[in-house]
């Protein structure tokens, strides 16, 4: 294999990202377009196609990334260390606003936590030695780990879960099984994670509940969460998590579909034969995942078997056609925009997270409560944007697009400079 970059990779990365931003900073939660809020419950909306598009395009890279095949103890630390990196990433985000080590309040706390955070930015998004990264990865893990464990009363409920610790653990095992296995191989393990998912969840039976169900917290995952992460799951759902443990199971499917198409876009025939197998394997992948939705609904909570090959399908399509465009056509002078999103994901992920919870401390007098404060980010839209438009959906997805124009200044910046901050 040759390592290079794949322009069409970087683009669908960037679309992907940026989708992501929109539909995680609408003004308002409460007034939002349905294409643009998760599903219920089954189903699948345009935004529960970003995690898993996502994942599928961390699983594409990884043969890029590993050309050679070599699994060695230079490898193996590479890999450890980038996915505690990236675990630790989103760890942080669930301290952020549980962090004050001295008591402080107002701007002072403000302060502290961004002093911390660029620190911790720093440490885990910094170009050191192996070493270092190595040693400074380990130690914010058990930091962080020691904090939500102690007992100390800010971080007992901390959750632990989350989007970009799913990632760091999907990259793990992709990593290793690409490294360690054929192609052959690799299918039989995408087959048995995704066939064995959907037996434990529709036949093993939920104590305490009584036969396996596929319920909001009645189901097997639930009941796995609530075992081993007791009061360390995400605050709205409470007795278990999205981004669970036995939910991360099929979730290791996405990453090795995507490492599967990976393999094909490095094989040695003509591109246009490339675009026609990944043609094909999209739709068979998007075929079957619609036929075992019958029986086992596509749902991104508990990322379901089919919601797995229905979003891998999508994905592979997306790509096959980006790929199509630009590397076999050459069309790609409108590419600029998400290449600046797609080869600084990192950076976006963790800040974009970071910036709404920091303007959410900054305080303003509140225009019509005197002596009262508001939140800069809530008087920016309630009061910048909300009165320019009488449905109040188009100021919250305005006040999205608004940030995500925010980010793509921010991203050119870096872009233009050569600046591109990986773990």
């Amino acid at each position: 294999m040759i390592k290079e970059r794949l322009t069409s990779l970087d683009v669908f990365r960037g679309f992907t990202i940026i989708l992501m931003t929109i539909v995680n900073n609408p003004g308002s939660w409460g007034a939002i377009y349905p294409p643009l809020a998760h599903a219920e419950w089954n189903g699948c909306t345009p935004t529960d196609l970003v995690f898993p598009f996502f994942i599928f395009i961390m699983g594409t890279a990884v043969p890029f990334a590993m050309p050679n095949k070599v699994l060695d103890s230079i490898t193996s630390n590479k890999i450890v260390v980038r996915s505690l990196r990236i675990f630790c990433l989103g760890l942080f985000l669930n301290f952020f606003s549980r962090i004050n080590f001295f008591g402080f309040e107002g701007i002072p706390l403000l302060i502290e936590r961004v002093i911390i955070t660029l620190a911790v930015a720093y440490a885990l998004l910094g170009n050191f030695t192996p070493k270092t990264k190595t040693v400074l990865a380990f130690l914010i893990f058990g930091i962080l780990l020691f904090l939500a464990y102690s007992g100390i009363e800010s971080y007992k409920d901390v959750r632990i879960p989350g989007v970009l610790q799913r990632i760091a653990i999907v990259y793990f095992f992709t990593s290793l099984i690409y490294l360690k296995s054929n192609i052959k191989t690799q299918l039989l393990i995408a087959a048995t994670l995704l066939l064995g998912y959907w037996a434990l969840m529709t036949l093993v039976s939920v104590p305490g509940f009584g036969p396996a169900n596929l319920e909001k917290g009645t189901n097997l995952s639930a009941y796995i969460d609530n075992l081993f992460l007791t009061n360390h799951m995400y605050s709205q759902t409470v007795t278990w998590d999205p981004e669970g443990l036995l939910s991360t199971i099929p979730a290791i499917g996405t990453g090795i579909i995507g490492m599967l198409i990976g393999q094909l876009l490095n094989i040695q025939l003509p591109k246009i034969e490339i675009v026609k197998k990944m043609s094909l394997f999209g739709f068979g992948f998007l075929i079957l995942g619609l036929i075992w939705n019958i029986i086992y609904p596509i749902n991104k909570s508990l990322w379901s078997s089919s919601y797995v090959l229905y979003t891998a399908g999508l994905a592979t399509i997306s790509l096959g056609f980006l790929y199509y465009i630009i590397d076999v056509s050459g069309y790609n002078k409108w590419t600029k925009l998400f290449l600046v999103w797609g080869v600084n994901p990192m950076i976006v992920f963790f800040f974009s997270g970071i910036i709404p919870r920091v303007l959410t401390m900054v305080k303003v007098n509140h225009p019509e409560i005197q002596g009262d404060q508001i939140g800069f980010q809530d008087y920016f839209y309630n009061y910048g944007i909300v009165p320019l438009f009488e449905n109040p959906k188009d100021a919250s997805l305005t006040y999205a697009l608004l940030y995500a124009a925010f980010w793509s200044v921010i991203l050119w910046v870096f872009y233009k400079n050569k600046m591109y901050f990986k773990v």
